[in-house]
């Protein structure tokens, strides 16, 4: 912390200047006067110290002087005067703190340092976490991909980020990545520094969806003890995500329309209007327009909403992309469990290209995360890479295989799911005894 201290009381002066520089890593200059003191105003002091009765400038100056140069330079007003309404006017003029020459000054000031020091700490944390953030979900860092299907996605996105106040819908099956497109689009647009709020509307019971999406006044409902504010008023300049928004109740669907109308809302058992400038994007694994011909969902909602449409591929459409999830997935697991770094052999690789994902990136990143801690090598071979047992048989059907290879693959389940019992699968697979037996000499498992 670097501190200016301006008082022309020589004692004072030497007593303030003593107290900061005691115990204390303070980097302290001293003035008699406010002319001194602005001739070196280009030091980029962190606080400044101001006696109120100066030979050459009143306080209340040089404070609208310090506050017009750098208002983040905290000015706290030393007087020997306990004047109230003096202490009010200068704080509402930007000063931090109002402290009195008594004997109590030392410990004032030291408490008030200390107190912007938490503030500075706080808020360069808080600026740091925001760049984290921004870096995050910067889309070329979140999303991995260079398949055609995800360049289309690339595209839609830079649309979003160029147009803040459109909103966007998007689609896509479960565990494609429908929230992390959401946080991509709000954290590299405009609305960057105000809030995102995500709401999932399949996990909050139906008599708490309106409070929680528009808040309510104290006394409203039972259990109501405190005003609340919803979604939209805590995001307002900022983002609405509202998941799984095929399974809004239809009432609510018209109270949601009006606000998309209007743009502002009104807590339940209020009677003000709050206006809102909020994005609102929205997610579904269902056909909203299907659910629009059933009845399902209202068609003037769903026009309102649409804005922008982001369709996202199911991962089996992806091709590659596969491996680069993967890759990306092991780098992340490995750096946060303090493993070695791990690779996938090309048995892997094949094994992985050729399975259905019908859990989507989501099921990809657990399956690719169970295969690094199966592994007791550097590399994650084809037997780490375990698929759900209700999807091992749908993912026979999903290949790019021959026939040949098709049936080789039939006969090796039904053997091992028969203890290798030839007899018992020829029956079932209606085979001959010769054609498993071939089988089995091809892969070694008896003699020729």
């Amino acid at each position: 912390m670097r501190i200016h201290v301006i008082e022309d009381d020589k004692v004072f002066n030497k007593l303030i200047e003593h107290t900061l520089k005691i115990k204390h890593d303070y980097e302290v200059y001293t003035y008699f006067n406010g002319t001194d003191f602005m001739k070196n105003l280009s030091y980029k002091p962190d606080i400044v110290t101001l006696d109120l009765g100066l030979p050459d400038y009143t306080g209340a100056d040089l404070l609208r002087k310090i506050k017009r140069y750098n208002p983040d330079i905290e000015v706290i007003v030393i007087s020997g005067q306990d004047d109230i309404s003096i202490a009010v006017q200068l704080l509402k003029e930007g000063a931090y703190d109002y402290i009195t020459k008594d004997e109590n000054i030392k410990d004032r000031l030291l408490h008030s340092i200390h107190n912007i020091e938490t503030q500075h700490r706080l808020k360069n944390q808080l600026s740091q976490l925001k760049n984290e953030v921004t870096n995050k979900y910067h889309f070329k860092h979140a999303i991995i991909g260079e398949s055609q299907a995800i360049k289309g996605v690339f595209a839609l996105i830079e649309k979003a980020i160029k147009v803040p106040n459109i909103n966007v819908s998007i689609y896509g099956e479960t565990g494609t990545g429908k929230e992390l497109i959401a946080k991509t689009i709000h954290y590299n647009s405009l609305r960057q520094d105000n809030p995102f709020i995500a709401v999932n509307m399949g996990a909050i019971p139906r008599e708490l969806v309106e409070s929680e999406l528009f808040g309510h006044e104290k006394g409203a409902f039972t259990g109501a003890l405190t005003t609340k504010k919803g979604k939209f008023e805590e995001a307002i300049g900022g983002t609405v995500f509202l998941d799984e928004i095929g399974e809004m109740d239809f009432d609510l669907q018209v109270k949601l329309l009006r606000v998309l109308q209007e743009r502002e809302i009104t807590r339940v058992g209020g009677n003000t209007t709050i206006k809102i400038n909020t994005r609102i994007i929205t997610a579904t694994n269902k056909d909203l327009a299907e659910e629009v011909r059933k009845g399902n969902f209202r068609e003037d909602l769903y026009y309102r909403l649409l804005g922008l449409p982001i369709q996202l591929p199911p991962l089996k459409e992806r091709n590659n992309d596969v491996l680069l999830l993967s890759q990306h997935f092991l780098e992340i697991f490995c750096k946060e469990n303090n493993l070695n770094n791990l690779t996938l052999t090309q048995k892997a690789k094949k094994k992985l290209l050729n399975y259905s994902f019908p859990g989507n990136v989501r099921e990809l990143k657990a399956i690719t995360e169970l295969g690094a801690v199966l592994s007791n090598t550097s590399e994650i071979n084809e037997d780490h890479i375990l698929f759900n047992n209700t999807n091992n048989e749908m993912t026979l059907f999903t290949q790019e295989l021959t026939l040949r290879e098709y049936n080789e693959k039939i006969i090796k389940h039904y053997l091992k799911k028969h203890n290798n019992n030839v007899m018992q699968v020829a029956k079932i697979l209606d085979i001959g005894k010769s054609t498993i037996y071939n089988y089995l000499k091809k892969e070694k498992v008896i003699s020729k």
